[in-house]
């Protein structure tokens, strides 16, 4: 995973904005995968960070096939909360957090603390176990 920090994402093109967590939740609302999904609001703005699949959930009818396929997706949830501060998953909505985006239409998939210096990017994140699979 790439160790940001707010001088590097600035120099790579990234805009850092202000952001508030609305909500935090794990679904399986597909019934294929589980995922984390955290809603933010900016400044005129909302999206939603997450979107990777954390672990196959099956058929919601069929407790066999539930399965995690890796510890990376718990490793990933770990990681956001330690990034931004909390040490409940619940204790996510109302906090405060600074996100890097490439500009309007681009996702968001760095998200920091509110004030420290500290990054977590779910992409370079996954990207790092499929390169080692391989």
């Amino acid at each position: 995973m790439i160790k940001w920090s707010q001088k590097k994402l600035i120099e790579q093109g990234y805009t850092i904005e202000n952001a508030k967590i609305v909500s935090a939740d794990i679904s399986t609302v597909d019934h294929a995968c589980a995922y984390l999904q955290i809603v933010l609001e900016g400044d005129g703005w909302g999206t939603v960070y997450g979107g990777y699949c954390l672990g196959r959930a099956g058929s919601y009818l069929n407790f066999d096939e539930i399965e995690c396929s890796s510890g990376k997706g718990f490793e990933s949830i770990l990681k956001i909360m330690w990034t931004i501060g909390v040490d409940s998953l619940c204790c996510l909505k109302g906090e405060y957090v600074r996100v890097a985006t490439k500009g309007w239409g681009s996702s968001v998939k760095i998200i920091g603390h509110i004030t420290k210096n500290q990054w977590f990017d779910y992409q370079s994140f996954f990207e790092e176990e499929k390169n080692n699979v391989n």
